[in-house]
């Protein structure tokens, strides 16, 4: 299974005005054609009064399944500059529908490819990019007078704490990348001179925020 994936934050929309015309890109998650083509119909329905609701998607973590359309634009320049927005953005399960209310200036194919590539880019820029890593959840217990230590040190090593229970002891959960739970057994069993015993519990996927900088550096 892969471990990480980038998508975007959540659903959204943004708009462009490029000529007179107005270029309305709404995305969202969808992990299955069902939900592309349910988002599809709905986003179009809201816009029935356009000229054009373009559409692409890309599902699966490896692309398995992707579709463009250009919904009556000149072939080329709608559909499939958004999916290789997506694609070269490195997003993963969503679609996109970039809705054209035509402003009475035609743009060309180059200025149309142009319009529909950046309306893509733009929204996901404005919406925001998570990357979703698959962690196993890691939980064990230390004394009370251990606890301010133990948290520095997680802290020290940005390794996020996802619980605390206050009981005899206090219990810890703590969500790490896979490949790195046993290296973080092995630094917690050094720390505590190993008086140290772990549970693992379940996998999931969790989110962390992409910025600007570390999005473009992927």
């Amino acid at each position: 299974m892969k471990e990480d994936y980038l998508t975007i934050k959540q659903t959204g929309n943004h708009e462009l005005i490029i000529k007179k015309s107005r270029f309305i890109a709404t995305i969202a998650r969808t992990k299955s054609v069902n939900q592309a083509e349910q988002f599809i119909t709905a986003t179009s329905h809201k816009y029935h009064d356009a000229t054009h609701n373009t559409y692409a998607y890309t599902l699966g973590l490896d692309d398995r399944q992707v579709k463009a359309s250009d919904n009556g634009e000149p072939s080329g320049t709608a559909g499939v500059p958004e999916l290789k927005a997506l694609q070269l953005m490195k997003l993963k399960n969503v679609t996109v529908v970039v809705t054209r209310y035509f402003g009475g200036i035609k743009l060309g194919a180059g200025g149309l490819i142009r319009a529909y590539s950046n309306s893509v880019t733009e929204a996901v820029s404005n919406i925001g990019v998570v990357r979703r890593v698959l962690q196993q959840e890691l939980i064990f217990q230390i004394p009370y007078n251990r606890l301010d230590e133990v948290k520095h040190f997680l802290q020290q090593k940005n390794i996020y704490i996802a619980n605390i229970n206050y009981g005899i002891n206090v219990e810890i959960h703590l969500f790490t990348d896979i490949p790195e739970q046993e290296a973080v057994k092995s630094l917690l069993t050094n720390l505590l001179a190993g008086k140290i015993s772990f549970t693992q519990g379940q996998s999931r996927y969790n989110e962390i925020d992409i910025n600007e900088h570390d999005y473009h550096n992927q």
